[in-house]
């Protein structure tokens, strides 16, 4: 294909600045031919910024089968990513959704099953993949230089938002609007960042989540997760919405060093000998191995949002590998979901875990939270209660 005719769907802040880095050229061999919203008034926005030659639809369903189009991107409200990516993939069209993948795996497992069946080229905006200090992290674990991980501690608690941030909109932290909180909006990358350097997932965790500890809000706003690893590793996961000044720092200590990746720079501290091997010959009493500090040479600049999309137009054109594959971002979300589950159950959840309870624990909230604002709703409404809120 020489070129990529591409839809962005959903014109909200994401959905245009990744419209407007297409009509600027930088995204080579790809056009934006079409965009779409549901908001009759867009229109007219759409035809007062973007050029004549970008066609405004109000349907998604009738712009996919239109064959104007070989691509979309999906920017709409996390609820809507796999419904409309499964639309997509009947429609042949390749796609590229936005962060998170969904709000409950299981919805998200039916989406990668029509992604496999398409056959075409499916990513997720994981932009913090193109960020050189995951990537060398990753490399650093992956090639054995750290030795075997032993654990893990992110804490990334510099999302602070105020009450008029949850305001602003009536679909904010609600289990309706957006499916949870700071997990499902501030932190997929971190998530995905967390297992995808490391190159595991946990296989079981006892998560604390505190629902409008620090906002009036009916979701989590402050998480402290503890985790274990088939290897024996362990990990925390902190975060919050409600701390300041926050902190960004991710340590992964392995049996041959620790690395942290705080305030944009890598540190590693190298043992000269593993862990193992020290403790083996040692016979003194107080004693370590030996370590240096090392200064990783650290190449490459983040590419953001735009080079995820080149890399997935490249991909759709010449077959080069996807940095993010659509599929893997169930591996994040699963993991936010664990957290909720073992805080709603009060209980370890094992992984992988049980997606039928997920969803009927976060069916009941929905209800919940619908009946709070409409005390005539009735719970025999219709199963899937997200619709009300499309």
């Amino acid at each position: 294909m020489s070129l990529v005719r591409v839809a962005v769907i959903g014109i909200g802040n994401m959905g245009a600045a990744h419209a407007r880095t297409l009509i600027a050229g930088e995204v080579p061999g790809a056009e934006l031919v079409a965009v779409c919203d549901v908001r009759q008034e867009m229109a007219k926005w759409v035809s007062d910024n973007f050029p004549a030659s970008v066609v405004y639809w109000q349907d998604a369903e009738q712009m996919m089968g239109s064959g104007t189009i070989d691509a979309v991107i999906i920017a709409t409200p996390h609820y809507d990513h796999p419904e409309q990516a499964i639309q997509a993939f009947r429609h042949g069209l390749h796609v590229m959704i936005e962060k998170p993948a969904g709000v409950y795996t299981k919805q998200v497992r039916e989406m990668n099953e029509a992604a496999s069946a398409s056959g075409k080229c499916f990513s997720i905006m994981y932009n913090q993949r193109t960020n050189p200090l995951y990537i060398k992290l990753r490399d650093l674990i992956a090639s054995g230089e750290l030795g075997e991980v032993r654990r893990t501690n992110w804490i990334i608690t510099n999302w602070y938002r105020s009450q008029s941030y949850y305001d602003s909109g009536g679909w904010r932290a609600t289990w309706a609007g957006e499916g949870g909180g700071v997990l499902i909006n501030q932190d997929p990358h971190q998530l995905d960042l967390w297992q995808w350097t490391i190159g595991m997932m946990p296989v079981r965790m006892r998560a604390f989540c505190s629902f409008g500890k620090y906002r009036n809000i009916e979701v989590e706003d402050d998480v402290t997760a503890y985790v274990e690893y088939a290897n024996g590793a362990t990990g925390v996961f902190v975060t919050t919405t409600g701390e300041a000044p926050g902190t960004n720092r991710f340590e992964v200590n392995g049996d041959r060093g620790k690395i942290v990746i705080e305030d944009g720079k890598l540190t590693f501290w190298r043992l000269r000998e593993s862990e193992p091997e020290f403790n083996q010959r040692f016979t003194g009493g107080f004693g370590q191995p030996e370590c240096w500090k090392c200064d990783v040479p650290i190449t490459g600049v983040e590419s953001g949002h735009p080079g995820l999309i080149r890399n997935w137009v490249d991909a759709i054109r010449t077959g080069v590998p996807l940095i993010a594959p659509g599929e893997e971002g169930i591996h994040g979300l699963t993991l936010s979901n664990a957290m909720l589950l073992s805080t709603w159950t009060d209980h370890w959840v094992d992984l992988p875990m049980d997606e039928d309870l997920f969803y009927e624990h976060l069916q009941e909230r929905i209800a919940q939270s619908i009946m709070k604002k409409d005390p005539g709703y009735s719970k025999n409404q219709p199963a899937d209660l997200t619709q009300t809120f499309k």
